[in-house]
Order: structure tokens, then sequence, then C-alpha cells
């Protein structure tokens, strides 16, 4: 059964004066946020997240030089062929 009205554990909560002075709370005062909430937070598993990032940086640099270096291949390719791709019928 739920009830549209507020109930006895809705009261608020009491101040928490070590979540006041957290690093996250300290920065959202200083941006002047009402409340003490940046979206987000501390990652607990920094460490695996880095190496992952540092994979995922990696590929994306390959994917980018394969694709323009693709480009120049083909290029060459289409022009030791002979082929023209832009040009009408003359």
């Amino acid at each position: 059964m739920t009830t549209d009205g507020p109930s006895e554990t809705d009261a608020p909560l009491p101040p928490d004066p070590v979540a006041y002075d957290s690093e996250r709370a300290t920065q959202a005062r200083a941006r002047g946020l009402a409340a003490p909430y940046i979206a987000g937070g501390l990652d607990p598993n920094i460490d695996e997240t880095r190496r992952r990032e540092r994979r995922d940086r990696r590929l994306l640099i390959a994917m980018i030089v394969i694709i323009v270096l693709a480009g120049f291949v083909l290029g060459i390719i289409a022009n030791a062929l002979g082929l023209t791709a832009l040009t009408g019928p003359s």
C-alpha cells in the first residue's frame, strides 16, 4: 500500500558534519549550488578505470590513423590504376 502524503520516515535527516566538509560538498558550495551534490562521484576502482581508458584511447587513435591512411592508400591505388572517380564523361 502506498500513500501520497508524507510519512513519519520522510522526516529530514540531522546534519552530518563529515558530509558537509566532504570534497564534493565543498566544491558544490564553491559553485553556488543549492544542494551539496555534484552529479557523478568518485570512482571506487580508479586504477582499473584509468587502465581501460588508456586502452580505449589507444584504440581510438589507432582507428583514426587507419582511416586516414586507408584514404591515402586507396587514393594512391586508384591513381596507379588510372581510375578517376570525380571526372565526368569526356
